[in-house]
């Protein structure tokens, strides 16, 4: 199996533009992503690295291509464009950071751990081998600068490549490279208020300044920095909290910054009197990168989210990936409606996420407060999140951050096909008097909403089932059924059976199976010591089983007809998740800081499949999503119709794949040099492309059909599809063999006709072919209708006679065109 990072949060140390402001490069996690700024799609996906990329640079020499570093020790130059990685350059240690310089050309600079010292770095220069192969060597190192800072914030090349700038704590050092001149500043020693730590720095492009930001919110421009003593700075302020990002306009008369405030500032001529704002962009700012033109500028926010913004401080469009929230506390749930993922986005938000454009669908707004972003302040929060079968009904919890005595909602939410949202249904103040431990609905969608039913558990030792009533109440439609309890011990957990006749409920260490028609109690387990950390049942060939996992170490599995236990194993799971598709459930244990899988069927003991080692992070959550059309694996049937992702503790989503990373990522240069993985565009249509599949489909159904030359594409054609557009030559000298290229040709030619095109003979001559043609076509035709069964047009002779006039002119006017 491959672990794939599907999400990993977009890094500030990558992002970057390609001139003419057309593509937006930017890291996320082990992968590079090439976006359009025209379409606001994603081009392609550049992914070799083993680790997590920490920097990307596009080549000063070629702008297509680009430079990539990884915390697996490579170095990856990239034709990101075909999707090709050039040459891989291992250096062996961290890279942490990547620069490139016009001036340096067989080199790079990244900023590495030092050897012996434990959080202290060194930027070296790294010396790009040349040689014959994509595998390198790259360990020429040479040391530039020592104990720098980690981020790729506190370090910027001056103008034209003469020094280099680091920032870190107080401290401000720029090395000279021609005069090997090492120049260090502190401000500790001055006596300013506030908070002097650097935050960022970047350099003028045109004169020798630099900019940097501080914990305190000002800005510092410094100049003279080349003697020791006589160096001066200016400070600008507006900023009430750290300057998270500087960056400097192409001819460096603005300076655009960014903070907490989610205000970009963009300040004229250095002047703290002259400047303009963008506000509202919805969260802090953690990175800004300006195109190569000047004419847009693109911001990273701490939601993981990348803004693109006109040079004028208009906002144009946003690119909204997977928002990294403070707690993902509803869990990893799947849209039935749209296959996205659902939990906790903004706060007081459910975000949607489409697993197959990396983007978000939309967000939801739950708790519909205004959320205030102070330290200590107690607020509401989405905590629960269930849907029906269907996807029709929606149910949330929201709660206060109060410990004893919280504020608690449940609303209950329709899906409405006009607005293609969901609307807010019923709201339900306190419907337990303590925390709510877990919802869930009867899966029952061939019943209508007749049988809908909810269930909620709390910690105040009950469980509640609410159901559809008459539109009586204008409050909402849903209403309180019924109240258990068991032994007044706290309810934890619950779950429908498959079928929707059985309700198991965990009470602490004990699981009650209740009938969900008479809400009797049937039976209990329990499997001491130890609290019911997760319960489901078993679904189609093994619905008679139900699964619980313990606190305390064990995975039980209990027969319902026999009441008694199945069998049970010593295993620490974090996380319990059944194949809604399929009898598999999968088991994510956590033990000596290792993440393993299991997956398993409950009727067999020994496990279908495990994976040690699972990943480095404790795994928090899993979900398994249903997949468009089943998985072509023999080995893995447990992944034919669904795929299992994983969310982290450090919030990366995850997910396991049959494939490699070489498999699924093949470039697109090399899909366009087979001809059956040409991409389905108007122009293939055009030429005839899309008839191999209308084959495929008719062959099945058992229908002869019969292929024209016509639908076959000529060498011309696919030389003009297979061939870059940056090398082909001029479109007039094309016209001509393209258009020449698409005229039918006739395979039987008589004697005549071919002394008619070649010598063009009189008139008679000429008829005599087309009659001697037309017979020929007339018995051609007539065996085609007999072998289709249904009649066809054919031309008459003065008919025959213009096509042969029309393949005989000059359409040489046509590269003047």
């Amino acid at each position: 199996f491959f672990t794939e990072r599907v999400f990993g949060r977009s890094c500030p140390e990558g992002l970057r533009y390609v001139s003419p402001c057309r593509y937006v490069l930017y890291v996320s996690g082990d992968f590079v992503k090439v976006y359009s700024v025209n379409t606001e799609e994603i081009l392609r996906l550049l992914g070799g690295h083993a680790d997590l990329v920490t920097g990307i640079q596009l080549n000063p020499q070629n702008h297509m291509q680009l430079y990539s570093c990884s915390l697996d020790g490579t170095i990856k130059l990239w034709d990101f464009m075909d999707g090709i990685p050039i040459k891989t350059f291992t250096v062996g240690t961290k890279l942490l950071a990547l620069y490139t310089l016009a001036s340096a050309e067989d080199s790079v600079f990244v900023v590495i751990p030092k050897k012996g010292e434990r959080d202290t770095f060194q930027l070296v220069s790294v010396e790009l081998t040349k040689g014959i192969g994509q595998d390198l060597e790259g360990k020429e190192l040479s040391v530039v600068l020592d104990d720098v800072g980690a981020s790729m914030k506190h370090i910027a090349f001056g103008r034209e490549g003469t020094y280099v700038v680091s920032v870190k704590d107080v401290n401000l050092q720029v090395y000279f490279f021609k005069r090997k001149l090492l120049n260090r500043f502190s401000l500790s020693t001055v006596k300013t208020k506030g908070d002097n730590r650097f935050s960022c720095v970047v350099c003028h492009p045109k004169e020798d300044c630099i900019a940097t930001g501080h914990a305190d919110g000002k800005i510092r421009l410094w100049r003279n920095f080349h003697h020791k003593k006589e160096y001066t700075y200016s400070t600008l302020h507006w900023h009430h909290d750290i300057v998270m990002d500087l960056a400097f306009s192409v001819e460096g008369t603005r300076l655009l910054s960014g903070g907490v405030e989610s205000v970009l500032v963009q300040w004229h001529n250095e002047s703290s009197c002259q400047k303009d704002f963008l506000p509202r962009l919805g969260s802090p700012i953690e990175y800004i990168s300006m195109s190569s033109d000047g004419v847009l500028c693109c911001t990273l926010h701490t939601d993981n989210r990348l803004s693109i913004i006109n040079s004028n401080l208009r906002f144009s469009r946003s690119i909204q990936g997977l928002i990294k929230s403070r707690d993902v506390k509803t869990g990893l749930v799947v849209d039935p409606r749209t296959k996205a993922l659902v939990l906790n986005g903004e706060p007081g938000h459910l975000q949607f996420y489409s697993l197959q454009s990396d983007q978000q669908l939309f967000s939801l707004d739950i708790v519909q407060r205004q959320y205030i972003h102070q330290a200590g302040l107690k607020q509401s929060d989405l905590v629960k999140v269930a849907f029906s079968a269907r996807g029709t009904w929606l149910a949330t919890v929201e709660e206060s951050e109060e410990v004893t005595d919280p504020e608690l909602q449940l609303k209950l939410w329709l899906y409405n096909e006009e607005i293609q949202s969901f609307e807010l249904n019923t709201r339900i103040n306190t419907p337990h008097d303590n925390h709510i431990t877990d919802l869930c609905f009867r899966d029952m969608d061939e019943l209508g909403e007749d049988s809908l039913i909810l269930v909620t558990t709390g910690r105040d030792c009950v469980f509640k089932v609410w159901v559809m009533v008459e539109d009586t109440d204008p409050e909402g439609n849903w209403s309180c059924d019924f109240v258990g309890s068991y032994h007044n011990y706290q309810a934890t957990n619950c779950c429908f059976s498959e079928d929707g006749s059985l309700l198991a409920i965990s009470f602490e260490e004990t699981v009650t199976v209740w009938d969900s028609l008479t809400w009797d109690l049937k039976c209990t387990f329990c499997h001491p010591p130890g609290n019911i950390r997760n319960i489901c049942f078993g679904r189609l060939t093994c619905s008679k089983y139900l699964i619980g996992a313990t606190d305390y170490g064990f995975l039980c599995c209990w027969n319902l007809l026999t009441c008694a236990l199945e069998w049970s194993a010593h295993l620490n799971v974090v996380v319990l998740q059944p194949d809604p598709l399929s009898e598999h459930i999968a088991a994510v244990s956590w033990l000596s800081k290792e993440s393993s899988l299991f997956v398993f069927k409950p009727s067999e003991p020994r496990p279908v499949y495990i994976q040690r080692n699972l990943c480095k992070e404790k795994i928090r959550l899993a979900a398994f999503v249903p997949r468009d059309e089943p998985e072509n694996t023999e080995k893995y049937l447990w992944l034919r119709k669904s795929q299992l992702f994983f969310l982290t503790d450090t919030q990366e989503l995850m997910t396991l794949s049959t494939k490699s990373l070489e498999e699924r990522l093949t470039p697109s240069s090399k899909q366009l040099a087979v001809e059956e993985s040409l991409p389905v565009t108007p122009f293939s249509l055009l030429l005839g492309k899309h008839r191999h599949q209308q084959a495929q489909e008719d062959t099945d159904l058992g229908k002869l059909v019969v292929h024209n030359k016509q639908e076959q594409a000529s060498p011309a054609v696919k030389e003009l599809l297979h061939t870059p557009a940056h090398v082909l030559p001029s479109a007039s000298f094309l016209c001509t063999i393209f258009i020449n290229s698409l005229l039918i040709s006739k395979e039987n030619k008589s004697a005549e006709e071919v002394a008619d095109e070649v010598e063009m003979e009189s008139e008679k001559a000429e008829d005599d072919s087309d009659e001697e043609d037309v017979t020929a076509m007339e018995q051609e035709d007539t065996s085609h209708m007999e072998l289709l069964g249904e009649m066809t047009c054919k031309l008459s002779k003065s008919q025959e006679k213009e096509l042969q006039k029309i393949r005989k002119m000059d359409y040489s006017w046509l590269s003047a065109l």
